[in-house]
């Protein structure tokens, strides 16, 4: 008799836990059954695009939650890195071009490690501003993130940037070996979480960012560098939000200094669905991409059972707050 009241306890822990990603694929079937479509071809191609570009987000944001660190500054380095990107790939003879002199830098794959090459001094700040100067990381990226903003509205005169060349978009849009279901946003996002998975998982880069999560003062002692940890994770942060800046801008076809604004709390909400403590320690990389996919998921539900776009940010932010306070929970339960 008792072990039948421990499983049903068990089980229900794993209801209530997990009961945001249970209710969202619940309604996606009902949703699927009343309307194929949700099921289409186009429609899952698009779903997978924008899954891409989050799911790299969402394991930046990972990298500094699970040392117990947060940055508010995420969307707005995705922005601004799409941002340069689009100016360095408009084409030459766009009537509103925003540098009319500047050549289009047609080997975009180059343009791309230009613009990871240059994030790295956000993350770089972000790390010093957190580790060296005490600054809570709410606060320290908080302000990078209204800085970053000024910046990118400066270097864009506050202007939407269209005119990209067509390698740059068309690749966005296709299709990896011309298979519908493998865009090729999709192909990056699987090639950098395999590199993520690698990373947490096998290097003691990883170890050592669990260890810092678990017990900061048990890895201090053990004689693991916190701050210097601290900054690798914010500079590795800033090299994924470059990345998927670079994506995004591709996708949309367009930029501007509102892109992605915003994003970290999805990226955020991502992680925390998918099992990623805030409050360190505790991370899968699959976890992070289910996450990410049924957050995503929820967002085309209301758009095909017609939902007004006011109410559904009324609904993603009662699931990010409910995911934090199952987050909570479950760190509660542990202690």
């Amino acid at each position: 008799m008792k072990e039948n009241k421990f499983n049903l306890k068990k089980v229900g822990n794993f209801l209530i836990n997990n009961g945001v990603v249970i209710l969202i694929i619940i309604s996606a079937i009902i949703v699927g059954v009343d309307n194929p479509n949700f099921f289409g071809k186009y429609n899952i191609k698009n779903l997978l695009m924008n899954v891409s570009v989050r799911a790299v987000i969402a394991f930046g944001i990972a990298a500094v939650l699970i040392m117990r660190n947060n940055d508010l500054s995420a969307g707005r380095q995705v922005g601004f890195a799409g941002c340069i990107a689009a100016t360095l790939l408009q084409k030459a003879d766009y009537v509103q071009k925003v540098y009319p002199n500047l050549p289009p830098l047609n080997m975009w794959l180059v343009c791309a490690l230009l613009m990871i090459g240059f994030a790295l001094t956000f993350g770089l700040i972000n790390g010093l501003v957190v580790s060296k100067m005490h600054v809570p990381a709410f606060i320290g990226t908080y302000g990078m993130q209204t800085v970053i903003y000024g910046i990118c509205l400066v270097y864009t005169g506050a202007q939407p940037i269209g005119g990209l060349i067509d390698k740059y978009t068309d690749w966005a849009a296709g299709s990896f070996l011309g298979l519908d279901f493998v865009p090729n946003l999709g192909v990056v996002a699987l090639l950098v979480g395999l590199f993520i998975w690698f990373l947490f998982n096998h290097t003691p880069f990883g170890k050592k960012m669990y260890a810092i999560g678990g017990n900061p003062n048990a890895a201090s002692v053990s004689g693991i560098n916190i701050d210097r940890m601290t900054i690798l994770s914010y500079m590795l942060a800033a090299a994924l939000f470059a990345l998927a800046g670079f994506m995004l801008g591709a996708k949309a076809g367009g930029t501007s200094a509102a892109l992605a604004a915003g994003y970290e709390l999805f990226a955020i909400a991502g992680c925390t669905i998918g099992g990623v403590s805030t409050n360190g320690g505790i991370g899968k990389v699959s976890g992070i991409i289910i996450g990410v996919l049924v957050f995503e998921i929820l967002k085309i539900e209301m758009q095909f059972v017609g939902v007004d776009v006011a109410y559904t940010y009324v609904v993603q932010g009662i699931v990010i707050v409910i995911a934090i306070a199952l987050d909570i929970r479950k760190y509660i339960a542990r202690k």
